[in-house]
């Protein structure tokens, strides 16, 4: 599985890479004309309770106004244009756009739980979708609200449980079911998270374990070699031409199993 990382870089013709259009209407067709059937995605909630796919929580960085997303109405965050150029998309509208792709939606603030539910009430799009959090808590709490029917990935507590449990069968069940995936960095702080024991332990509970943010080819290669099964990108023109070569392109979609 390939998942374009808020859309992934953006290269011209003349192999000229744009990487600062990161989460805009602009850099998802980019990867959907090139192939992509899974984006990845960032959430936040204006003051209004409009739902952006934006991924700071201040617009100062990427965009040429300033200010906090919570803290503005959806009138102001509107005027933004990313790297001076795009607007801020909503949710809602990539999920019309692209109707036969499915998002990976990270929810970043508190604020954004109820909007997402909204959209996807709104969109009908519970099976398009796997959500994601690095606050344990938010997600516990997305679950509960959207039910079975929406896929969701480990959160911190999860991946730390089943790094855990692949050191030794005894600890496996300490190791939850709810998550349908692990998105996961080769490391954090120093100390490595990914390891083919654990990849071997995921796919024992029949949990996917993704890896992000990989843009290195090479990297990219040693990582299918060990069986992961999704690699999350900015590269996305380099992971595209790899999985060419290994004729893992484009396959038929996977069936994504629901929270049970």
């Amino acid at each position: 599985m390939a998942l374009a990382h808020r859309g992934g870089w953006l290269i011209d013709d003349q192999g000229v890479r744009s990487t600062d259009l990161e989460n805009t209407a602009v850099a998802f067709q980019h990867a959907v004309d090139l192939g992509y059937t899974y984006l990845e995605t960032d959430v936040h909630a204006t003051a209004d309770g409009v739902l952006t796919a934006f991924h700071d929580k201040t617009l100062d960085r990427t965009t040429d106004r300033t200010g906090a997303i919570a803290s503005l109405p959806y009138s102001e965050v509107s005027r933004a244009r990313v790297a001076g150029k795009e607007p801020i998309p909503l949710l809602e509208d990539l999920l019309g756009s692209w109707p036969e792709v499915r998002f990976n939606i990270d929810l970043k603030t508190d604020r954004a739980v109820l909007p997402l539910l909204r959209v996807l009430r709104r969109t009908d799009a519970w099976d398009r979708v796997c959500v994601g959090s690095f606050d344990q808590n938010r997600l516990n709490r997305a679950r509960r609200l959207y039910g079975p029917r929406v896929a969701t990935s480990c959160g911190p507590v999860e991946v730390a449980r089943l790094r855990l449990s692949s050191l030794s069968p005894v600890l496996r069940p300490i190791a939850g079911r709810t998550p349908v995936c692990a998105q996961i960095p080769l490391s954090q702080g120093g100390f490595p998270v990914l390891s083919r024991d654990m990849i071997r332990t995921a796919h024992r509970l029949g949990i996917q374990v993704h890896v992000w943010t990989v843009n290195e080819p090479a990297v990219m290669e040693r990582l299918l070699d060990a069986g992961v099964d999704g690699i999350i990108t900015d590269n996305t023109v380099g992971l595209r031409d790899l999985l060419v070569r290994r004729g893992r392109w484009n396959r038929e979609l996977p069936e994504t199993s629901k929270n049970g």
